[in-house]
């Protein structure tokens, strides 16, 4: 046998010691943690990440008063909910856990949430709750009265969690609730219940929405009472004509259970979608008289504007393009137009209207100088006054507070990987950073109603979050919230290295925000030869942003764990990403989704190998989920030569096999559009796969559905393509239903990289 042929089988040989050596310690550190031994705390494990309570991380929820100084919250010790006064701290009981008790044998209802009436008389309980595609919006709803202490489940004698969305109208003796696709009104003092809509099919929704439109328009609460409590103003749905999409549950039982949802894919039939008004006392609805194609046009927002006649509504043509606000008057039903948004690619609606000066105007965010800035609109629309200028985004309008003139919002001016509060007078003046200089990280902030006070949370990508109170616009510290002090002596002990933000060039003018997480005790001149495994971690579309600097959960932990383990690990940012860094940034991957992310992400990793030697060019890896599953499949399709190894989740590797909303606004039409949809849907380049490929997915996938992971399949077969694939019995999107499942997947995923990634990692 020829010297070279020897010295490469004792090379395999060795490469496989370690391999095994590795696994088998990993494996026997979780005996060991099975048997009572204690778990090393610098060291993180999947048991530990995933098998536990450890590293839970405890926030605070709560509902200001319209008296501006005090806020309800619901004590996560005692069950209680109570009114603390915001200045001085001191806490009232208003619910004590023995009162949610509805019999004497009876346990006290867990609390899901609760709204306090106008009045102060009542509060409504949510209890029970299940999940209704992304969120638990559908539950048991309970009314307790604080003076009587008489406690009264809502619906009469419909079945157990089948209520939505239960609210108390304005003058708190009704609750309006949608069951069953339907809008129900329950009288507080008779106990009638009373059917407001009615359905002539399974297609009909009224009060709430469809599968696209709760998706891809954020839009799950569809019915608003008046302000004077005679009328509700609500959203139908109807799906039909809409294509069905089957979803097969074969673990439900002797033989399968099929459930058929009506999901419209690119270029397909839209559901209808129209706004009603029914009148409280004659039952009767009256449609509003909105123009346009309601199959081709979204009713993306509704509300009260300000008064019980007029409605406010946000209409988007299909490209969404075009933003159309309009007042509707009840008591015609006509609809005048009053003001017009419209962009060269795309338009994102918001929920930052808020009406000032008695309805006389009301704020808007616009993108119409290149940058998203606040305005303000008179209600005729005759007036548009522009309020915050400059190259910077307002990322989001928290509060405004007339008494001062003040607007309170979120930016972050020359890094976009930040997020802080800022003040500026409605006149345009007086624009201040509120959070303090050098508290660097994400902050984010629940506001009084008097504009007093704020809920302040912050964190970094190294750091947990803490919740304190401060006073405003001073930002003082009122006093700590949560400090999360347990959660910060774990992570503190852990073995890690900080976490590295950077810029990296891409080309003339372009540059990328990226994060890199190296190996514990990281020193380049000290391990001078030594090259590490590189692992990616991307998503790359419209719809999310990865390198933000703030605490990201299990997420990170897994990452900081892999880091342990020798690797290193990075994210970058590409155009097409929703940063704050102007609409150019963002809208410059129009038409171009699964085209101009993956260029960049390949730019940006080529860059940063060049200032990184330490890198092992041989064993790069990239991993994402649903549009991140996408651009690691355009990755390891397109540039082969570049990225090694890949794990792709709940990807859409034909985007025309995706729904209208998310995919015709940033790719227009498939009929205008062929070479973008070819070219930017990973499945057409699956022929050029040179590496090692793992597919996941769940097969109930309501959102990016298993089929495209078939077809993906059946390309990858017809060209001989070697792959791996797990397929998780009807899980959703998210992949966490059932016993044991996150620790699996993450288990799944980790063996995978160990195996391709880090068998020879220092």
């Amino acid at each position: 046998m020829p010297r070279s042929v020897v010295l490469r089988l004792l090379a395999l040989l060795l490469l496989s010691a370690v391999f095994s050596f590795q696994v088998s310690s990993a494996a026997e550190k979780e005996r060991s943690q099975k048997s009572g031994k204690k778990p090393d705390p610098a060291l993180l494990t999947l048991d530990r990440i995933y098998g536990g309570d450890e590293f839970a991380s405890r926030s605070v929820a709560v509902d200001w008063l319209p008296d501006g100084h005090s806020y309800l919250t619901l004590q996560s010790d005692t069950k209680q909910i109570v009114r603390v006064d915001a200045a001085t701290g001191e806490e009232t009981v208003l619910v004590d856990a023995a009162r949610l008790t509805p019999g004497l044998e009876a346990s006290p209802l867990a609390i899901d949430g609760f709204e306090l009436s106008a009045d102060g008389s009542r509060v409504l309980i949510y209890t029970n709750s299940q999940r209704v595609w992304r969120r638990k919006t559908r539950g048991d709803y309970w009314v307790l009265d604080l003076s009587s202490h008489g406690l009264k489940k809502l619906g009469g004698d419909a079945p157990a969690a089948s209520l939505m969305f239960a609210k108390f109208a304005p003058d708190s003796n009704l609750v309006g609730y949608v069951r069953e696709r339907n809008i129900y009104i329950e009288n507080l003092l008779s106990g009638e219940i009373t059917r407001l809509t009615e359905t002539d099919s399974d297609d009909v929704i009224n009060g709430t929405f469809d599968w696209v439109y709760e998706e891809e328009l954020s839009l799950r609460d569809g019915f608003r009472f008046s302000p004077d409590s005679q009328s509700i103003a609500y959203w139908q749905i109807n799906t039909q004509g809409v294509p069905r999409i089957p979803l097969v549950d074969n673990a439900a039982g002797h033989y399968p259970t099929l459930l058929l949802l009506p999901y419209p894919k690119t270029g397909q039939t839209n559901p209808i979608c129209r706004v009603g008004v029914v009148d409280l006392t004659t039952h009767e609805t009256n449609w509003l008289l909105v123009p346009g194609d309601p199959r081709d046009h979204y009713i993306a927002r509704m509300d009260w504007a300000g008064n019980s006649d007029e409605i406010v509504l946000q209409q988007l043509n299909r490209l969404q393009n075009t933003n159309r606000v309009m007042l509707a008057r009840q008591h015609d039903l006509q609809v005048q137009r009053i003001l017009t948004e419209h962009d060269d690619a795309w338009l994102n609606v918001h929920d930052e209207m808020f009406w000032l000066n008695d309805g006389a105007e009301f704020t808007w965010l616009s993108e119409r100088d290149g940058w998203r800035h606040l305005y303000l609109v008179s209600r005729s629309g005759d007036s548009v006054r522009q309020v915050t200028t400059g190259e910077f985004d307002v990322i989001r309008l928290l509060h405004v507070d007339e008494s001062t003139s003040t607007a309170y919002f979120i930016a972050s001016p020359g890094n976009p990987t930040e997020r802080y509060l800022y003040a500026i007078q409605l006149d345009g003046s007086q624009l201040r950073r509120l959070t303090p200089d050098g508290a660097s990280g994400t902050h984010g902030y629940s506001i009084s109603a008097d504009g007093h006070f704020a809920i302040h949370t912050q964190s970094a990508f190294d750091t947990p979050p803490v919740t304190t109170l401060v006073s405003l616009p001073d930002h003082k510290v009122v006093r700590p919230l949560e400090e999360n002090e347990k959660l910060h002596k774990v992570v503190g002990k852990l073995k890690r290295s900080p976490t590295e933000f950077f810029r990296v060039e891409i080309e003339d003018g372009v540059q990328i925000d990226g994060w890199c997480i190296k190996p514990p005790g990281f020193d380049a001149k000290q391990n001078r030869g030594t090259k590490y495994p590189l692992l990616v971690y991307v998503y790359g579309e419209p719809a999310g942003q990865t390198v933000l600097n703030r605490w990201g959960g299990t997420s990170t932990l897994w990452h900081q764990m892999l880091a342990q383990q020798g690797c290193v690990v990075m994210s970058f940012d590409n155009r097409g990403t929703p940063a704050p860094r102007g609409r150019e940034w963002r809208k410059s991957v129009y038409r171009q989704v699964g085209i101009l992310g993956p260029q960049d992400q390949a730019a940006a990793l080529r860059a940063s190998l060049e200032t990184r030697p330490w890198i092992d060019r041989d064993r790069i890896g990239i991993w994402g989920w649903s549009g991140g599953g996408s651009s690691s499949l355009h990755a390891i399709f397109k540039y082969p030569d570049l990225y090694q190894t890949a794990i792709s989740i709940a990807p859409v590797p034909n985007q025309r096999y995706y729904d209208t909303i998310y995919q015709e606004r940033y790719m227009g039409l498939p009929s205008d559009n062929v070479d973008g949809y070819r070219n930017g849907s990973a499945m057409n380049f699956a022929r050029q796969l040179k590496g090692n490929l793992l597919l996941i997915h769940g097969t109930g996938d309501d959102n990016c559905h298993y089929q495209t992971t078939e077809l993906l399949i059946n390309e990858l077969v017809r060209h001989n393509k070697p792959f791996e694939m797990m397929a998780y019995p009807y899980r959703t999107h998210s992949i966490r239903e059932g016993t044991n499942t996150t620790r699996h997947l993450r288990e799944l995923m980790t063996r995978y990289l160990q195996r391709h990634l880090l068998s020879a990692a220092p």
